[in-house]
């Protein structure tokens, strides 16, 4: 894939998720994701409206994390975040499975979570993505996640939060495409720190990049 800064900057959800970010921390990740074009802010619900305000004029969106970043909540708590988030004017929604019902084989738990979640954004029009967590799952695990999502059609499936015990990896996100093929876009996240690595996963079929080094990615591409 050709890529150049513009069109890389709009794969990037540029992440600052840290309990302990300041107002001003929030100002310089807007202003500079302004500055670059990313295609969002990735951000916990409580600093939406916060971050809206910095990103005024821009077409970069604020994204809410939901059930972040463990996913133990239950489905109905996990809807009050999400409506609450979107009310604010969340453009995108990532949200966390529970991981303890995928374990339990509760599948039909976890495509109840992945329904209600998925249908208040597409009644809203914002764009669902929806966190397996792959570094506590079994490859089976995460084949029967592909397959839910390929009932339930949310926007994008992502690999992970960033803040488990691993990240993205080449070889979750070829497994994942094997699955979805083109009919759900795959967003990789956790330890893409690199423009080398940043272009790995896009050539094995990632559509977006979560990181917090947007800034030094897209810096690396030539031209």
């Amino acid at each position: 894939m050709n890529l150049t800064k513009q069109s890389l900057a709009k794969m990037i959800d540029q992440t600052l998720l840290k309990p302990f970010a300041s107002e001003q921390d929030f100002k310089t990740l807007c202003e500079t994701s302004k500055q670059y074009g990313f295609k969002m802010v990735a951000i916990n619900p409580a600093v939406v409206k916060t971050c809206l305000k910095y990103l005024e004029g821009s077409d970069v969106l604020a994204g809410a994390a939901i059930g972040f970043p463990l996913g133990q909540n239950t489905i109905e708590t996990k809807v009050f975040e999400t409506e609450d988030a979107i009310a604010n004017g969340s453009g995108e929604i990532d949200y966390v499975i529970n991981i303890g019902e995928l374990k339990n084989k509760n599948y039909a738990y976890i495509k109840q979570e992945m329904e209600t979640i998925v249908g208040i954004c597409k009644k809203h029009q914002v764009t669902s993505k929806v966190i397996f967590e792959n570094c506590y799952l079994t490859d089976e695990e995460k084949v029967k996640l592909c397959e839910i999502a390929l009932e339930v059609r949310p926007d994008f499936i992502k690999t992970s939060t960033g803040f488990g015990t691993g990240g993205a990896t080449l070889a979750d996100v070829k497994l994942m495409k094997s699955i979805v093929k083109d009919q759900i876009k795959v967003k990789a996240s956790g330890g893409i720190r690199d423009l080398k690595f940043a272009q790995e996963l896009i050539d094995a079929g990632v559509e977006r990049i979560g990181t917090s080094c947007g800034v030094e990615i897209v810096d690396a591409l030539a031209g």
